[in-house]
């Protein structure tokens, strides 16, 4: 696999009189042939997480795979992906309810890209007050643009009640969103919306659907080890025992 051809830092400013910077906010990495990794940062319970979502560069425009999560690199994506592939996005879809995948939905709609969510995500964002998309789909569905096509698939509760995950069969890439953790996660991670006694399960028709893939995408860890779905799979094992006993 290509290691990482390109990283796009965005916002640079300057900290202090020596001229020092802050880290990158946007970090583009290339996946596979047209596929490619960005990666924006927030805080959460005072640490700086990151939040991998992919884009596909098509001859019919880009699709985004979820949104970013800090909320000042909705257009920086936009003007990274146009400068370094000259095509724009036409098409964004959310994998589940939360900000991280969300909070650009309404920002990219006002500017004439289509949106999808599923209709449970829908309606828990309608819920939560998150912000939510054009489209929904109402049950697994694949889509085609260009000459790539990806189906989502809904595989049951875990992270939240609504988490999908999106498989692309030609490059056998697996999009686990926030439903698959890293190889190296010590726990699953924010589980107030999450279901611990199916999650297990969940993850276990994930793996039986795409049993071989090349590549699987998390959320908030390393997205380059494969053996993150195995990875979770015995952290939601030993997460449920532990409920039970």
């Amino acid at each position: 696999m290509k290691t990482i051809i390109l990283t796009i830092t965005i916002l640079f400013s300057l900290t202090n009189i020596f001229g020092q910077t802050e880290a990158p906010k946007l970090k583009l990495s290339h996946l596979t042939g047209d596929f490619y990794i960005y990666t924006t940062y927030n805080t959460y319970e005072g640490n700086k997480i990151p939040a991998n979502g992919m884009y596909l560069v098509s001859n019919k425009g880009v699709v985004l795979f979820d949104t970013p999560w800090d909320t000042t690199q909705f257009q920086p994506l936009l003007d990274s992906i146009k400068l370094n592939h000259n095509k724009n996005v036409t098409m964004c879809i959310a994998t589940h309810w939360h900000p991280d995948r969300t909070a650009g939905l309404e920002y990219y709609k006002k500017l004439g890209i289509k949106t999808y969510t599923t209709l449970l995500t829908d309606e828990l964002s309608k819920r939560n007050d998150q912000k939510r998309a054009e489209f929904v789909i109402e049950k697994d569905t694949v889509f085609n643009v260009g000459q790539y096509a990806f189906e989502t698939y809904y595989p049951g509760q875990g992270h939240t009640a609504d988490n999908i995950v999106i498989w692309v069969d030609k490059e056998k890439i697996l999009y686990g969103g926030c439903l698959i953790k890293g190889a190296a996660a010590e726990n699953l991670g924010y589980l107030g919306d999450g279901n611990v006694f199916e999650y297990e399960t969940t993850l276990k028709k994930v793996q039986k659907k795409y049993p071989h893939p090349k590549f699987i995408i998390v959320s908030h860890h390393d997205w380059r080890n494969i053996n993150s779905l195995k990875h979770s799979i015995k952290l939601a094992r030993k997460l449920k025992k532990k409920n039970r006993s």
